[in-house]
């Protein structure tokens, strides 16, 4: 199996306002990682990735992507872009995980990201935001 390599590299995938995106997006984020040798920080990077598309597709209106980027010796960074240049909101209880089905995908990729955060961002000729995540692997 070929591994992530000393060379960077980057994927974006332009997904629609669909809750559907966000399991496109898991399969998607697996499919990468396994081809390249990333089986380390694959689950994690599944959940963080499927969390920050939710929070996209869930909280605006208009398009969204997904990107994922390597840089190395061993950085993975996952980031969602949407069209709504707010930033995001923590949830009330922003410390701790709740159990409750909504409100809580910032506070699992604060909790599993190494580091984490949100910058403006423009794509497809509109202006949004990208909020984003990164994983070092072992």
């Amino acid at each position: 199996m070929p591994e992530s390599g000393n060379e960077p590299w980057e994927y974006t995938l332009y997904i629609p306002n669909d809750l559907r995106a966000v399991t496109v997006s898991r399969r998607t984020i697996r499919l990468i990682l396994t081809l390249h040798g990333l089986i380390d920080v694959l689950d994690t990077a599944e959940l963080l990735g499927a969390e920050l598309v939710a929070n996209a597709v869930s909280h605006t209106k208009g398009p969204a992507a997904l990107r994922l980027s390597w840089t190395p010796p061993g950085t993975l960074r996952i980031g969602a872009w949407d069209a709504d240049p707010e930033p995001p909101e923590p949830p009330p209880g922003w410390g701790q995980l709740r159990e409750a089905e909504s409100g809580r995908g910032l506070a699992l990729v604060r909790a599993c990201a190494d580091v984490w955060g949100w910058q403006p961002s423009g794509r497809l000729g509109k202006q949004g935001k990208l909020v984003w995540c990164e994983l070092a692997s072992a």
